[in-house]
Order: structure tokens, then sequence, then C-alpha cells
């Protein structure tokens, strides 16, 4: 027997800009019945979690919000998180979904039976039609397994884990990481604590950060004339689209991001021991490329030291770097990154004969657009493998994916069917050409990064432009589907 539209129930798994995004276009779609099912207490993901002194998005604002949401009050060119968790929360708010999202649900399983049955974490279960995943992949704090770090008597936490409830006021400070985090959290602790050990396993390539303030009379201009509004975003991403070329293989924008970031630490670095410590082996993109004014000044700071080992264990209150160096802390944070390519862990989601997603993908995430996967009917993915950009906004590709599912399940409904199920065929042939671009790409040059797996794969970015994404996710193609 056929569902109609209003006895389709759909679970949206997460409630960041994905989770919110979807639901706003399936009722716009007139999908009614969707849920939002969201492990913390309140809605906002990544934006929600990370609270770390500094933390600010590297995309500039007005790219950084969904095209039919534009937020013309953004007060600088690059956003904080208050200011996008505010902005988040009022999309929430404006569209009345704060009502259909439960809080506190944490899905643990998921397991194909004719539909979905998802099991909560209190034990609770619930069947729904479809499901979209919309947990993004900078979800699990990565924190290495130091050897001694449970005997570490003071505060130890990662970013992710902001603890609020600590004074870095007379403290010694060891700071473990040199990612994206940290460039931010370091220049905002480094004046109140005592001292700052910073440990760097290999040093990113910074650049400068274009940053100015929205003035209120250029708030009211945005507000009264949405052209000049739609125009800047334009420019924006044009400029963040022209660079994508420096990470696939491009010798002229790599040449510049190197220039650019020698220049920057050239300028800003007058200790000639301390700029060789502070660039990179490896070519620029390799490793996600960060933006930062303030980042090398704070590691001049008198207060400040750069340890170029990678910390290896803890004994009592010392740090111990690979290479010997020992300093004492009473306070450690790790700024370490997140476990990118263990794509929706811990959920387990079992499709079609009992087989488990992630044991599937362990010997490579296949995927079509990184949106569906074969054996998971039904399952649809935003920010799924193979869709994280180096050089634009995550938020557009959220949106080319959220319109391509909702075509998915309005082409479901139009057709009656209960199963939507990527072809096995379709999916090779896409993850194939996926990992032959790859080879290109400066992300397989040679260093080490949270984008590979342990093998070396590269599961994680999208090896191509957002306007070549945007292009194939335009319309649903039926084709590589069995619709039943």
């Amino acid at each position: 027997m056929s569902r109609s539209a209003r006895e389709f129930r759909i679970a949206i798994v997460g409630a960041g800009f994905g989770g919110l995004g979807a639901a706003i276009k399936l009722s716009e779609a007139g999908f009614d019945d969707w849920t939002i099912l969201e492990r913390a207490g309140d809605l906002g993901g990544t934006w929600r979690d990370n609270t770390y002194p500094g933390c600010a998005c590297d995309i500039p604002a007005p790219l950084y919000s969904f095209s039919f949401a534009p937020n013309p009050a953004w007060t600088r060119m690059y956003s904080s998180q208050p200011e996008i968790w505010a902005y988040l929360r009022r999309l929430a708010d404006e569209h009345g979904l704060r009502d259909r999202i439960r809080f506190g649900a944490d899905v643990v399983e998921a397991r194909w039976e004719d539909g979905w049955r998802l099991r909560l974490a209190d034990g609770r279960e619930e069947r729904f039609d479809a499901v979209i995943c919309a947990v993004g992949f900078l979800n699990q704090p990565n924190v290495p397994r130091l050897p001694g770090l449970e005997g570490f008597p003071g505060p130890a936490f990662h970013s992710a884990k902001w603890r609020h409830d600590v004074d870095f006021a007379g403290k010694r400070v060891a700071v473990v990481g040199t990612g994206a985090s940290a460039i931010q959290f370091v220049p905002e602790i480094a004046p109140r604590a005592a001292s700052v050990t910073v440990w760097q396993r290999t040093p990113p390539w910074v650049m400068p950060r274009v940053d100015r303030a929205f003035s209120p009379r250029a708030q009211r201009a945005f507000r009264r004339f949405p052209l000049l509004r739609r125009l800047l975003r334009w420019r924006i991403y044009l400029r963040q689209e022209l660079l994508v070329s420096g990470f696939l293989g491009g010798a002229f924008i790599q040449k510049q991001f190197r220039a650019f970031g020698e220049r920057q630490i050239a300028r800003q670095v007058r200790d000639p021991a301390l700029r060789a410590k502070l660039v990179p082996d490896y070519a620029p993109g390799c490793k996600r490329i960060l933006v930062s004014n303030d980042w090398y000044p704070a590691l001049q700071r008198p207060n400040v030291e750069l340890v170029a080992e990678a910390a290896a264990r803890v004994e009592g209150k010392r740090v111990v770097g690979a290479g010997g160096a020992s300093r004492e802390a009473d306070v450690l944070v790790f700024g370490t990154g997140f476990s990118a390519t263990e794509f929706l862990s811990p959920m387990r989601i079992f499709g079609r004969d009992g087989r488990e997603l992630g044991e599937t993908w362990r010997a490579g995430a296949a995927t079509h657009l990184g949106i569906s996967t074969a054996g998971f009917p039904n399952l649809f993915f935003l920010v799924g493998p193979n869709t994280g950009l180096g050089h634009n906004s995550i938020v557009f590709m959220i949106e080319a994916q959220v319109r391509y599912v909702v075509q998915a399940l309005a082409r479901m409904k139009a057709a009656r069917a209960r199963t939507l199920e990527l072809r096995p065929e379709a999916q090779a042939a896409s993850y194939a050409e996926v990992q032959a671009r790859m080879r290109r790409t400066v992300w397989l040059s040679g260093c080490r990064s949270w984008y590979l797996t342990p093998d070396g794969r590269n599961d994680t970015l999208w090896p191509g432009s957002t306007l070549g994404y945007w292009w194939r996710t335009r319309r649903f193609d039926a084709a590589r589907y069995a619709i039943l």
C-alpha cells in the first residue's frame, strides 16, 4: 500500500545549519510530517558547541548564511560564534521550527525494517519512512590518547568542550595543537595566563584576515536595498570560488597562497629562529589554510612559547614532547580538531541485510554526491562524505544538497513509492570519479591531515568547485535510483 505525503514521516537528525535548512525547504515543498531530533538541549550544532574565546568563522559572514534567509545585520565581515548562533536561533523562530525540534533526542541507532526504526539513547524507539542525517562531520572532538593524560592533576579539555569555569589568570597553560581553534583562542587567553606553551606537530599556513566592521549605516543600506546585499554576497562567492584552482593543482594560485603566507610570517615575526618553526614544509592547502592577524603576534608575547614538537605523553603536571622537551602546566587545552573521517559516529546505521554503514564505509565512504549510498533506502546525508570544502562556504553546499533531497522525496511522493535507493553501479561510478579527481589535488600531495583516513584516502572533501557541485545537484537524477 502506498503512503500519502501526510503519512510519510521524515526524521531530520541534527538541528544545525543542515537540519534547519532541510526543515524549512521540506515545509515549503508540502511535506508536513517531519521531526528534527537533536541530542543537545538547544539548536545550532557546531555554533552551539564551540564557545571558546575568539571563536569565529573563517568564511565572510554575508556568504556564511542561507541565500533564502539573508542577515543584513552582520556586525563584521567575519562573524563571531555568538552572532552565527543567534542567526540560527532567529532562523528557527522566524520559521516556527522550535516546536518541531525534539531536544535531548540522541539517536544512537537506525535500522532499516521496511522503514527506519530509530533508537534513542534513553531506550525509546520510533519509526520513520525516511531519514535525513544532518549531523555534519565536525561534531566528534579528537582528543589524542596521550599516555598519562588521566593522571594530569589540573583541568584538561578540548576546545569544543570549553571549560568556562576555568580561570586562566596566573596559570601555566599547555595548548596541544595549532589548528583552527588554537589560533583563535591562544591570542585570547595569553594576556591572562602566567604562561602559555603551544605544542606544535606541524605549522599551519596562515593567511591575513581582511576583516572590517559593518557600520549601522551599512546595515541600514543592506536592509533597505537587498540588491546591495546580494551583490556583496556574489562578489565574495566569486572571489572564494576563484581560489579552488589552488587546491586542484593550479600552479598560479598555489604560488599566490605561498607568497601571502610567507609574507605574513616575514611581516609579523621578527625572530629568525621562531620564523623557521612557523614555515610549513608542505604545499598550502594540503592541510586546512587558516586566517588570522593575531596568531603570530600572540606567539611572540614574552609569556608564550612555541615548542615545535608533538606532545607525546603526560607525566604528572608535565607535558613531554616527542623530541624530549618537557614543560609543566596547570591547565591542558586540546586544539586538535575533530575526527572528521568517522562519519555519523557514534550513531550506528544498519541498512538492507543488516549491513552497518560504518563498516561498509571502512574501505571507502562511497556515495553519490555525498547524499545517498547504496543499500540504505530512504536515507540522505547533508555534509556527507566528499562534500567538505577548503575554499568556500559549506552553507552553499548544504543548500544544494537540501534541494536535491527535497526533489528526491517529491519524486517518491509523485510516484507513490515506498523506497528510493541508489543503484550500486551508479554509486561505484560516482565514487570512482571522485577518487580519480582527488588524486590530482593538493590534499594528496604528501602531508598528514585530518582530511585523510588512516590509509591515506580523502573521503572528506569535494575535489572540485562549488559551482560544479551545484550543477550536478540542480536536478534530482532519478535514473541513478531504484524507486519502488
